[in-house]
């Protein structure tokens, strides 16, 4: 029980203290005041020594008296004197105005009794230091006044009155900074935005402000068992920050207290409103190192809360949630850059064994809003699971096919472009008049296309899948299966299957020169392919050493980065110029 006093003791003079400790500019160490002060008293000591002295020094072979050093101390301590004001203002004024008042008898005393007139300047110049003092000090006083207050206003919420974003961000690292651990807690309440739309913003208002009343009382309850610093960076969301629990249990025992008291009834104009809202949150040190990776692992939290359909709201982020809050993000860039038609290609070199260029694979690219590339092993995955893939292909197959089409009339090159299509966009009912809408706007000849698609096709719909491979056929279009190895379907199947050439995926190649076994396994893929009167292409062939093994285990052609990376458009229109010419 004591503890529990101790904590919420502290806990209310920590939410009440710290919007002042977040207001106020960091205060210069007192050591250097201290420093000041000693600086001060040698100056003035110096200064007595000189002014009395009979003796004289020479510079430069001049013969000079010391006593003429004695104002070039004064000024000097008094520079030091204006410098105590300025950098510890109150107490700075103080110390000066003692120390300046202290030199007034002295000056006067050597006027009226040593008879020593040339102390009149240094009074007079000790009294314009004073004026100067008052002035400082006074114009400080106004200046911090008004920076307290423009401060305040930086770090508060005008709307509630508790802190801000800024303020909880100050809070956050300062913690980190001391490496102390807490818990930030992200909320956000639900269908808040029903209520603005249906009662008006004014009434939308008073209960965020009573929202924060009570919340407020929480976090500064004698009773509480943990420190809490609440914190509003607009609309209806809330921080939290949440320190002095023993384990997780402890935690979500805090998130609950704010949790029941908003879900208790609010009456705003003899209306009731019964809320609740959704709590994210992540922990410091174990979850992340930083005030910003914190918020956005929090927000992740809470926006999984947010879309789930589970009665408990309140979850701790997990890398998992990383995860799936990625995969939100590129679906929504997949989803922009359809809409934007921003979707482009870029076309990689296949060849044959003896270096021919054979002819080119589309392969589908995306940019960021900041113009970097997203690795296709993040969106392609994505536009699958979503449903996506088939306009991705569709629209890679358009352009790429524009592109083959005008290169190929302007050259008279004999070449290949293949793309890969989806089981998905294979299995629309629509996908051959889509082949033939392309190949008859881009003028490229169905000998010249070659589309891919991987083994497991026969797995999910084998008759489906021969009846549109063989109108394809039909077409004059070759077939290429894709990733050979890596499926499930049974040689049964695949001998069925009217394809052309077989693609040995390049997993297999990477690990090729690694034993005797993984060779002859590539081998036997390359040997299967040649038994079924395929051509095999290996992707991915990277080294000299790659190389060399597929020609002797007779593979017919080659693909990857040892002979050509993907090329943007332009660039593989120069290549095929080279090697073809121009008609």
């Amino acid at each position: 029980m004591m503890k529990n006093k101790a904590a919420g003791k502290s806990n209310k003079d920590h939410f009440a203290s710290t919007l002042a400790n977040l207001s106020v500019n960091r205060e210069v160490p007192k050591s250097a005041y201290f420093l000041l002060l000693l600086l001060y008293l040698l100056v003035n000591s110096a200064t007595r020594h000189l002014s009395s002295a009979t003796d004289m020094f020479f510079l430069y072979g001049l013969e000079i008296p010391k006593t003429m050093l004695s104002g070039v101390f004064a000024s000097l301590g008094n520079i030091l004197i204006i410098l105590l004001v300025i950098l510890f203002g109150k107490l700075g004024f103080i110390t000066s105005c003692v120390l300046m008042a202290l030199q007034f008898p002295r000056l006067l005393m050597a006027i009226f009794m040593a008879h020593n007139y040339a102390t009149i300047q240094g009074i007079f110049t000790n009294l314009f230091t004073l004026v100067a003092s008052v002035i400082i000090f006074m114009n400080q006083r106004r200046l911090k006044t008004y920076q307290a207050k423009m401060r305040e206003q930086a770090i508060t919420d005008q709307l509630t009155g508790i802190p801000n974003r800024f303020a909880c961000f100050e809070l956050m690292n300062d913690l980190i900074d001391k490496h102390e651990r807490f818990v930030l807690v992200s909320t956000d309440l639900n269908n808040f935005k029903s209520i603005n739309d249906t009662m008006g913003h004014e009434i939308g208002n008073e209960i965020l402000i009573e929202i924060c009343e009570r919340w407020k009382a929480i976090a500064s309850s004698p009773d509480a068992e943990t420190v809490d610093f609440l914190a509003r960076p607009g609309g209806d969301e809330f921080l939290l920050v949440i320190r002095g629990y023993e384990n997780e249990a402890g935690i979500e025992k805090a998130i609950h207290r704010y949790q029941s008291a908003l879900e208790e009834k609010i009456t705003i104009e003899d209306c009731d409103y019964f809320l609740n809202a959704s709590f994210g949150y992540a922990e410091y040190p174990n979850d992340a190192s930083s005030s910003i990776t914190l918020v956005s692992y929090a927000d992740t939290a809470m926006h999984e809360v947010k879309n789930s359909a589970k009665n408990d709201r309140i979850l701790h982020f997990s890398q998992d949630l990383s995860k799936i809050e990625q995969n939100l993000a590129t679906e929504r860039k997949i989803r922009n850059a359809l809409e934007n038609d921003t979707i482009f290609f870029q076309l990689q070199p296949q060849y044959d064994i003896d270096h021919k260029l054979r002819g080119f694979e589309a392969l589908a690219r995306m940019k960021d809003a900041d113009g970097s590339m997203i690795s296709p092993g993040l969106f392609i995955p994505v536009a699958e699971k979503i449903g996506l893939i088939d306009k991705v292909d569709l629209s890679v197959f358009r352009k790429s096919a524009m592109f083959f089409g005008e290169l190929l009339k302007r050259t008279g090159a004999d070449i290949t472009l293949s793309i890969n299509i989806s089981v998905r966009h294979l299995m629309k009912n629509n996908f051959m008049e889509e082949i033939r809408d392309v190949l008859e706007k881009s003028g490229l000849a169905a000998k010249n296309l070659e589309i891919e698609i991987t083994e497991s096709i026969m797995i999910d719909s084998i008759d489906k899948a021969l009846e549109v491979i063989g109108e394809i056929k039909d077409m004059g279009i070759k077939i290429a299966i894709d990733d050979f190895g890596t499926g499930y379907s049974s040689l049964s199947y695949l001998n069925k299957f009217p394809a052309d050439l077989l693609k040995v995926d390049k997993s297999f190649i990477d690990e090729m020169n690694s034993g005797e076994s993984s060779k002859q396994y590539v081998a036997t893929i390359i040997s299967i392919g040649h038994i079924m009167n395929l051509d095999v292409i290996s992707e991915g062939v990277e080294d000299e050493s790659q190389l060399k093994t597929l020609k002797e285990i007779g593979c017919d052609y080659i693909q990857g980065f040892i002979w050509g990376k993907p090329l943007p458009p332009e660039e593989a229109d120069k290549l095929v110029v080279a090697e073809f010419g121009t008609i």
